[in-house]
C-alpha cells in the first residue's frame, strides 16, 4: 500500500473539508475506551488550537491514519494518540506512518519521543519493534533505579525496550 506522509495543521484543517472529514473519521474509529466518539472533534480542536499538528497516512487522496504531533522547545517531536481507520488496520498503515515520520525527523535532525506511562503493553511492543527505546533519566532518589516514562526513536534503529 503506497502510503505517503501528510501533515495537518490548523490552516489545512480549516481550508479542506475532506481533511476534516477524514481526520474525524480516523479518531471516531478509535476504541471507545481510548476515545469516546463525542470527544473526537474537541480533541482535534484542542491540539490544533495549541499549535500542534497531526501527521497522517495518505492513500488514494484519503487519510487512513494519524498521530498527534507536538514540537518541543528542543525541536523534538512528541507523538501521541496514534490511530488507524478500522477498515485498514493490520495492513501496515500505522507502521508505515511511523516510519515516514521517523524518516522526516531524521532528515531534519529531530528526536521523536512518545510518553509510555499510560500506554497498553501492545502499544509498547509495537514501539519496540519500530525502534523506540527507553530514555535514561537520573534517579529521583539516591539508591532508586533510574526510570523513564517515555521512549525515543533510536537513530540506529536498534531497540532496547
Amino acid at each position: 500500500m503506497p502510503v505517503t506522509l501528510h501533515h495537518v495543521d490548523r490552516a489545512r484543517w480549516e481550508a479542506d473539508a475532506q481533511t476534516r472529514l477524514d481526520l474525524v473519521r480516523i479518531y471516531q474509529d478509535a476504541p471507545d475506551d481510548r476515545m469516546p466518539p463525542h470527544t473526537v472533534e474537541p480533541f482535534i480542536e484542542q491540539h490544533l488550537k495549541a499549535q500542534h499538528a497531526f501527521a497522517c497516512a495518505l492513500f488514494n487522496a484519503r487519510l487512513l491514519g494519524a498521530v498527534a504531533l507536538k514540537e518541543a522547545e528542543d525541536g523534538a517531536w512528541w507523538l501521541s494518540d496514534l490511530c488507524v481507520r478500522k477498515t485498514t488496520r493490520r495492513r501496515g498503515v500505522g507502521s508505515r506512518l511511523m516510519a515516514l515520520l521517523a524518516e522526516q525527523a531524521y532528515a531534519e535532525g529531530r528526536a521523536v519521543r512518545i510518553k509510555t506511562a499510560s500506554l497498553p503493553l501492545a502499544d509498547r511492543v509495537l514501539l519496540s519493534k519500530l525502534g523506540y527505546r527507553p530514555v535514561e533519566q537520573p534517579a529521583v532518589e539516591p539508591g532508586k533505579p533510574a526510570t523513564s516514562d517515555f521512549v525515543e526513536l533510536d537513530p540506529q534503529g536498534r531497540s532496547a525496550l
